[in-house]
């Protein structure tokens, strides 16, 4: 009868225990605000229990590693960078190193950038790792909002952008429409550049490309104001009115002087404006320049282009 009171007693309290830890398993953690917790490739379920407590994030790093090794998740905790929210409970900081969704940092690469000014970027980036590496070529990043976790390296990312990139020129190009000026999908990348650089407008590319393309298989020059700007500053803002003679002034790039392309392209051009230039609107303006509106007015002969210029100048001269 004692044996069986006994054994009785040890029952209820090893159920109380397991109650109790089920309690304290499950309760409201004591983190007061969220928190982040790096978990090192290699560490154990001790060590990750020691740096939770030092963060504040479970009571007890001892009973937390027992609670893992119990349920049989401790081997199956990940390394990363995690997001620990505010009263957390063990349960939950348990899921959330188990499903090894790490924090996503964010990057953004705007088009229109010169290769050094997003290198500059990666390179100041404090959530990426080592070096950057070389400045990569003059337009061959793709312009975009990148995510990354913990550990990612510059190098790493700058090679992103450029598979990126060299994957949708080559998806684009192979779609292209019949007949463009354009031998190489590079010559297509330079060609974006200039009109990723004439307007801000999305509506308006591929019929500034449309421009373009009619120029180039009439083997008009190109004429355009931001290749010479790249000459002069590589890509950086000029401060001040181009000056007559930079205009006749013959460099690789610029484009009034030059018949053709420019030599490399004068930013790294948006998927928008690769895509506008390998499928460019059916129009035969040869024209265009600024309507005072931030976007432009086109034509197709010079007559009417001259008088389109008139009226820019007008309104230049009103605001100043």
């Amino acid at each position: 009868m004692r044996t069986f009171i006994f054994l009785l007693v040890l029952a209820a309290i090893g159920f109380g225990a397991y109650e109790w830890d089920v309690m304290n398993y499950t309760a409201p953690g004591p983190a007061p605000r969220d928190t982040v917790v790096l978990i090192k490739p290699g560490e154990g379920v001790s060590a990750i229990s020691q740096k939770l407590f030092a963060a504040g994030t479970v009571i007890n790093a001892q009973l937390f590693a027992l609670d893992l090794r119990v349920r049989g998740q401790s081997g199956a905790l990940k390394a990363g960078e995690y997001a620990i929210p505010a009263h957390a409970s063990e349960s939950d900081i348990a899921d959330i190193l188990v499903s090894g969704k790490s924090i996503e940092h964010k990057l953004t690469a705007a088009e229109g950038l010169t290769s050094e000014m997003i290198y500059n970027i990666v390179k100041n980036d404090p959530a990426l790792e080592g070096d950057a590496g070389p400045v990569p070529p003059e337009g061959t990043l793709l312009p975009e909002t990148y995510l990354f976790t913990h550990g990612t390296t510059r190098a790493e990312l700058l090679e992103r952008m450029q598979r990126d990139q060299a994957k949708f020129v080559q998806e684009q190009w192979e779609r292209r429409a019949p007949g463009l000026p354009l031998a190489t999908p590079d010559q297509a990348v330079i060609l974006a550049s200039v009109v990723e650089k004439e307007t801000a407008i999305p509506a308006e590319r591929r019929h500034i490309a449309a421009v373009f393309i009619n120029r180039l298989k009439l083997g008009m020059k190109l004429q355009s104001d931001p290749t010479i700007i790249y000459g002069i500053t590589r890509g950086y803002p000029l401060g001040r009115r181009i000056l007559q003679s930079e205009i006749n002034r013959a460099t690789p790039y610029n484009t009034y002087a030059i018949q053709g392309l420019p030599a490399t392209p004068i930013c790294n051009p948006g998927k928008d404006a690769i895509a506008a230039v390998l499928n460019p609107a059916q129009s035969n303006d040869l024209y265009f320049v600024a309507d005072g509106t931030g976007g432009h007015v086109f034509s197709d002969n010079i007559a009417q282009h001259e008088k389109n210029v008139a009226k820019w100048r007008k309104i230049e001269e009103q605001r100043h």
